[in-house]
Parts: structure tokens; C-alpha cells; sequence
């Protein structure tokens, strides 16, 4: 018998891994003999381990390490990516601390849930394996579907969580199908392994038919996790019903965790196959922009315009994704950066809306539509000043942060030669612009319909200029995030770029 060889395991490329999931479990004794009165302890404490993990990444920026027999990488991309959903967490813990009490459902498995969600999302942006790839996704999925119908006993809340478990249960199915197709064809779960065997082996015809259908599969799964159309429908209703704090990790956090495995695959494991599967997202990235802005244009309710912009989002990521596979070196390179400071500027600007829209909420009240905004600027100029910038830095407007995000994806579509999406891309963005100014419009030029106190406590404050400061910092000083995105293509080389 075969004695079973238990390879070395290195724990500096699981460090941030084991501190979330660990500290997560932790947590969950701890909550145990915390008063329910004193909930908000639980959430401080989820902030922490949030801060320290982040913390132990940064000895280890530089790292390309590989551990669990090449099925975790550690490497500038995964690192950054780390990076960035634990702001998204802490953030959404944050913003998260007055929203629940004032909505009658604060309760400490909340916190340690968002905790378990960022876990997931660490795992889809360092698996280097299939297998990997589909626990991060499913410990992903699992925990967001909690999440979003946690606002129990609101009708909505409910429906939206039903509505998301059996879409992301569809969805599960293609990837694991595709998965088996893929595993049938090339002998192999890891990426890198896949990635050679198409290059360097002659596949044979039923081979070659069980790779290509099983990466299609695999990419309607993601295309499910990131609100790509056709797969899109489910996201406006999911969005509208789950908890704002959620509806905001949901729009940022999970996205960004769906694109950073996606990028992945494509580049890492399907390099070789570029000319087939690069007009397939040409066609549904145009798609997506389409569905998602011609949607929001016809929103009046701002969740639900958040939701619509979020799809549109998607597609423009995707000219990132696209460029990021293209053969030579520059196109690969600016798409990979392209992808990553989207994901930053995204992730901070659409977590201040959602908090704008937190701050707006009342128990037992959705305050969503768009003439709750009007008159903003007099009732709550800092919170005008806050959506205002958020919907220029969607809109891709300079300074603001969003603008570097749509710069580079677009010049990225552009160096790989597909210059047909960038053109449309830039008309979408123009048209995309009219419902993001119409609610600045709505906030600084109309009469309040309302006269509704707007009570914030300093947690939701403390959300808001964080996000509101990350978007502004991306947008006036964005050197340091281009030198960082930089520094991860060229640390990341060797594992990603093909």
C-alpha cells in the first residue's frame, strides 16, 4: 500500500487565511457570553482581526510562494487582493454597528459571518487549483446567503436570500460540471498544470471538446458570482431585498472575489486559448454594459440603480480580464493593473453610497427612492458631499477615482487590440453619466420633499470617510496605488501572466 505523502506545508502563504478563519471561530465561543445588549463587541472584535490580518501581510509583500502542493499561491496579486476585501469587511462592519440596531436585527453571528464571507473571498484570490477555486466559492455563496436574508422577519430579506441560494446553487452546479469536464480533459486541478498540458500536449478531438465545454461552465458559474449578462437577473431583487451593509459587500467584495478567480483561470490556466475565449467576453462585456446601464437608467429606486450599476461595472472589469490574457507583454501587464485599481476605486466608492443610503434608512422605512435624495445638501451637506462624489467617481469623472479605473481598463481593451469594445465602452460611460448626475442634480438642486432627521452615530460616520477618503485619495493622489498595481505585474509575472 502507498504510504500517503503529506506535503510541506508553508504557512506564510496561509497566514492571512488562518487569521480570518481562526479568528472567525474564535469568535464564535466568544459571542457565546457576550450580552445581547452589548453585541457591538462582537463587531469590534471582528474589526480587529481584520486590522491584524492585514497586518501580517505586509512583512510578506514580495512573497510568490505556493503551499498545500501548489493548490494556495501567495504572490502581489493575491496579496493586494487581500488587502482590499478586508478594507471591504471592515468597512461593512463599520457602517454595519448603527444600521442593525436601528433595523431591530443586531445580532453577533453577523459580524462573524462577514468575517467567514472575507475568508472566502481570500481563498477564490490565492487558489491556484480548481478544487480551491470551488471551496472558496461555495464558502462564499454559503455565508452571503445567510447574510442577505438575515433582516428576518422582512418579507424581502427573505425572498431576496431564497431567490440568491437557488441562483448560486444553479450556478455551483455549472462550475462543478465544468470542473469534472475539465479535470476529464487535462488530467489536472491545478491551473498551472492545465495551462501546460494545452500547451504543450496534442489533445485529441474529444479531449479538446470536453476542455473547452467544461471552461465555458466554469465560466457561466463566475459569470453567475459577478453579475455578467445573461446571468445577471438575479442581482436587482437580491440587492434590493438583502441588508444595505450586505447589498454593499455583495456589490464590491464578492464581485471583486469572482473577477480575481476568473482573471485567474483565464490567464493562468486557458493563456493558450485567448483567440477563443476573448471574443466570447467581448460579446458579454457589451452585454453586460448594456443590461446594466440601460437598466439603472429606468431606476428610480436608488438601491436598485446601485444594483443596475453594478452589472454595468462588471462589463467594463471585463475589458480588464480580456487585456489581461492578450499575447505580448504590455497589453497583459496594463490589463492586470486595469483589473485591480477598478477593484479599488469600486470597492470604496460603492461602499460610501451604500452608506449614504444607510444613513438614510429608519427602522421599519426603506428610504430609497430618488426624492428621499432631493434636498440633501440642506438637510445633511456632508452626506450630499459624500453621495456626490461617490456618483462622479461611478461615473468615471475626473479627479475622482473611479476615472483611473475606466482609464486603464479602457487603454488596457485598447493595447490588446480590441479597440471596438473601448470605443463603446466610452459612448456607454457618457450615457451611463445622465442617472449618476440626475442624483446629484436631485441632492443640491431640488426642494426636499421630507423633512426627516437624518440621525448618524460615529461608527456610520467613521464608514463613510473611510470610503469617501479612499475614493478621494485614488482620485488626487492616485501614483501610489498605480506604483503598487505596477509592482503586482511585475511580482506576479512568473504565476500569472502567460
Amino acid at each position: 500500500m502507498t504510504d500517503i505523502i503529506i506535503p510541506p506545508i508553508d504557512w506564510r502563504v496561509a497566514a492571512q487565511l488562518s487569521i480570518v478563519f481562526g479568528w472567525a471561530s474564535v469568535l464564535l465561543i466568544v459571542a457565546l457570553f457576550i450580552p445581547r445588549s452589548r453585541t457591538r463587541i462582537t463587531g469590534y472584535l471582528a474589526i480587529v482581526g481584520t486590522i491584524v490580518a492585514a497586518g501580517v501581510g505586509i512583512p510578506l509583500w514580495g512573497a510568490n510562494a505556493e503551499t498545500f502542493g501548489g493548490m494556495l499561491r501567495l504572490d502581489g496579486y493575491s496579496l493586494t487582493l487581500n488587502w482590499l476585501f478586508l478594507a471591504a469587511a471592515a468597512i461593512t462592519i463599520v457602517v454595519s454597528l448603527d444600521y442593525l440596531p436601528r433595523q431591530g436585527i443586531e445580532r453577533s453571528e453577523y459580524y462573524i459571518l462577514v468575517l467567514f464571507a472575507t475568508g472566502g473571498m481570500m481563498l477564490l484570490a490565492q487558489g491556484t487549483d480548481l478544487i480551491v477555486l470551488f471551496l472558496g466559492l461555495e464558502m462564499l455563496s454559503i455565508v452571503l446567503y445567510v447574510l442577505t436574508g438575515f433582516a428576518y422577519p422582512r418579507n424581502a430579506s427573505e425572498e431576496a436570500g431564497m431567490k440568491y441560494l437557488l441562483i448560486g446553487a444553479f450556478a455551483g452546479g455549472f462550475v462543478v460540471f465544468g470542473i469534472a469536464l475539465l479535470y476529464g480533459a487535462t488530467g489536472s486541478m491545478n491551473l498551472r498544470v492545465i495551462g501546460e498540458t494545452l500547451t504543450r500536449q496534442t489533445m485529441t478531438l474529444e479531449e479538446r471538446t470536453y476542455m473547452l465545454a467544461g471552461s465555458a461552465l466554469v465560466l457561466v458559474g463566475f459569470g453567475y458570482k459577478v453579475a455578467m449578462a445573461p446571468f445577471h437577473m438575479w442581482a436587482p431583487d437580491v440587492y434590493e431585498g438583502a441588508p444595505t451593509p450586505i447589498a454593499g459587500l455583495l456589490s464590491v467584495g464578492s464581485k471583486a472575489a469572482g473577477f480575481a478567480a476568473l482573471l485567474r483561470f483565464l490567464v493562468e490556466a486557458l493563456a493558450g486559448e485567448w483567440q477563443i475565449w476573448a471574443p466570447v467576453l467581448e460579446v458579454l462585456a457589451i452585454a453586460t454594459l448594456a443590461a446594466g446601464n440601460i437598466g439603472a437608467l429606468t431606476q428610480r429606486n436608488v438601491k436598485r440603480m446601485l444594483a443596475y450599476s453594478s452589472i454595468g461595472h462588471a462589463g467594463y472589469i471585463l475589458f480588464g480580464v480580456i487585456a489581461a490574457g492578450a499575447p505580448g507583454g504590455i497589453a497583459g501587464q496594463r490589463g492586470i493593473e486595469g483589473v485591480l485599481l477598478y477593484l479599488m476605486a469600486y470597492t470604496f466608492t460603492n461602499l460610501g453610497a451604500f452608506g449614504v443610503l444607510i444613513a438614510l434608512e429608519h427602522r421599519g422605512e426603506a428610504a430609497w427612492d430618488l426624492n428621499d435624495l432631493a434636498g440633501l445638501w440642506n438637510r445633511r451637506p456632508w452626506l450630499a458631499v459624500a453621495m456626490a462624489v461617490c456618483m462622479l467617481s461611478l461615473a468615471g469623472v475626473p479627479p475622482a477615482g473611479g476615472f483611473w479605473g475606466k482609464f486603464y481598463v479602457f487603454t488596457a481593451a485598447w493595447l490588446a487590440g480590441v479597440g471596438w469594445i473601448t470605443v463603446i465602452g466610452v459612448i456607454i460611460a457618457a450615457i451611463a453619466a445622465f442617472y449618476y448626475l440626475r442624483i446629484v442634480a436631485q441632492m443640491f438642486m431640488a426642494e426636499p420633499v421630507r423633512d426627516t432627521p437624518l440621525p448618524m452615530d460615529y461608527a456610520l460616520r467613521a464608514g463613510l470617510v473611510l470610503a469617501t477618503t479612499g475614493v478621494l485619495l485614488l482620485g488626487f493622489l492616485p501614483t501610489p496605488a498605480i506604483n503598487l498595481v505596477q509592482r503586482v505585474t511585475l511580482a506576479a509575472a512568473g504565476s500569472i501572466q502567460p
